[in-house]
């Protein structure tokens, strides 16, 4: 019998967070005591200025014929920051995984504001709620490694590459049980939400440039604010969606499908900023 989602989604993030903290330099940290203005950058782009976008394009003329279900997973992608993989992103893509923890963990405190300030209507979204998830998915596991780093740091290198491995295969294993509950309807909502697809594609390109545009020169901060300020938390996401409406599976596919545009967009973006850094 298959893993429920709604087991997978907090155990991958639990785990996902405490290999990235079990990795993390703890030197890294420091550096950016000083650099207060890039983080709270940062902070209003991933926070504060991608939600307004979303509310800007869900009110724009053209795209009123959108379905709820789509409206719905575009509204909740756009409150739901703090992804969590963006730290191992951010890393392997020649960002700063330092400013990029911090900006995580600043990013899921704020989540637990706009979720109240832009939430969806008819959905009683409670912070509560969302405070639970961010703290027992994301800020405590991540605070768990990041002890372990410090005070046990020979245990924190034996065990990284076993946890990362560990994250690898419950994030495989939860994107092949969430696929293979959606996969029947994937076809009809495809056909159904086509004029969504451009409306999240656009809201991915307008965070990217956002993140670009708030970051300074500095090549490795411009693709990590552009990487915090566009992957959004389809776990948060997800459980919102299933607890608030589990008899709409449609919002749960757009939600997959706003990942799955966000991933494809980065690629050309990754791209042309390794090709400006070579």
């Amino acid at each position: 019998m298959a893993p429920s989602p709604s087991v997978l989604v907090p155990a991958t993030l639990f785990t996902i967070m405490f290999a990235l903290g079990v990795g993390l330099p703890l030197d890294g940290f420091s550096r950016w005591q000083q650099q207060r203005g890039v983080l709270l950058r940062g902070l209003l782009g991933t926070c504060v200025l991608v939600p307004l976008a979303a509310v800007a394009l869900l009110l724009w003329p053209a795209t009123l014929s959108l379905s709820q279900p789509a409206r719905f997973a575009i509204a909740l992608m756009a409150v739901s920051p703090s992804a969590p993989l963006l730290l191992r992103k951010a890393g392997k893509q020649g960002g700063d995984r330092s400013l990029a923890a911090l900006l995580q963990v600043g990013a899921a405190l704020v989540a637990i504001l706009i979720t109240r300030i832009f939430g969806v209507s008819g959905w009683a979204i409670e912070a509560r709620h969302v405070a639970g998830q961010v703290a027992l998915a994301q800020l405590v596991p991540l605070l768990l490694g990041l002890l372990l780093r410090r005070f046990a740091p020979q245990w924190a290198s034996r065990l990284e590459a076993p946890l990362d491995r560990i994250a690898n295969v419950l994030l495989l294993l939860l994107v092949l049980v969430v696929l293979a509950k959606t996969a029947p309807l994937l076809t009809t909502y495809v056909g159904a939400n086509l004029v969504a697809l451009p409306v999240m594609g656009a809201l991915v390109l307008i965070s990217l440039a956002l993140g670009y545009g708030l970051a300074d020169r500095d090549p490795q901060q411009r693709v990590t604010l552009a990487l915090v300020t566009s992957m959004r938390n389809p776990g948060l996401a997800l459980l919102l969606a299933g607890t608030y409406a589990p008899e709409v599976p449609a919002v749960k596919l757009g939600i997959l499908k706003y990942l799955l545009i966000t991933v494809l967009l980065s690629i050309p973006f990754l791209h042309w900023q390794r090709l400006r850094q070579a």
